[in-house]
């Protein structure tokens, strides 16, 4: 059978379009956690001249042989220390300038983790968690990439058990809702919540109550073993869109 002649090789669509093959591809990483009443990100300070003195998200550049999922647990697991967290792909950002070394996109996943029960084990170049509430600039267009993956986890909260994942495995209804504010930046009706929460029918009731509290304890829950799993398996792919 006589060869197509209209065809190209693939060789020969790269030689013709190097600048095109030479785009790096990264992963930045929007690490949030709960702590003290406030939703909290995982930052650390940059080591480029061009932004000295900034903060940034966790990321890094995907490397040759690996895909982006693969990559953003790499991240997570080389500058954290974490591992098997909740993690889901949220958009992916192309701004011509948005790196000052030449043309990179990025592709932004945020994770959940509980601070309490997943401390950092690494600590250098002031790498630290800081209260999303506090964070004014930071370097390259982190702040967008950070405001894009609030909005995707607000978006996400009332339709999907995702926040447990910031929670102790047991926790009141009250420590529930003040995760909810902390994470939406609003006061919520204590009733209209609780009905809420009730219609959703997430949560198993541990006939326990809560102790050494400077309040009338509450009854404690723990999300259902069914939305756990669910939970572990929406990890990184579950979700993009295009940008």
């Amino acid at each position: 059978m006589p060869k197509n002649s209209s065809l190209k090789t693939a060789e020969l669509e790269k030689i013709s379009h190097l600048d095109y093959f030479n785009i790096a591809i990264s992963v930045d990483c929007v690490i949030f956690g709960y702590d003290n009443k406030e939703l909290k990100v995982l930052l650390i300070k940059s080591d480029l001249e061009e932004f000295e003195g900034l903060y940034s998200l966790l990321g890094d550049l995907v490397r040759p042989d690996e895909d982006l999922d693969s990559a953003s647990y790499r991240v997570l697991r080389e500058r954290t220390g974490l591992d098997d967290v909740f993690l889901e792909q949220v958009h992916t950002f192309g701004s011509i300038n948005r790196h000052p070394s030449g043309r990179v996109i990025t592709t932004a996943y945020y994770a959940l983790v509980d601070i309490k029960h997943h401390k950092l084990k690494l600590n250098h170049n002031d790498l630290h968690w800081h209260s999303v509430n506090d964070i004014r600039k930071l370097a390259f267009d982190h702040k967008s990439i950070l405001e894009t993956c609030l909005n995707r986890l607000r978006e996400q909260i009332m339709e999907h058990p995702v926040v447990f994942n910031l929670l102790s495995e047991k926790f009141s209804l009250r420590e529930l809702q003040e995760l909810y504010q902390a994470i939406l930046d609003t006061d919520l009706d204590r009733r209209n919540f609780r009905k809420k929460i009730a219609i959703k029918d997430w949560l198993l009731d541990l006939n326990e109550m809560e102790d050494d509290v400077p309040h009338r304890p509450g009854k404690l829950y723990k999300l259902k073993p069914e939305f756990r799993k669910k939970n572990q398996r929406r990890k990184a792919g579950s979700s993009v869109l295009a940008g």
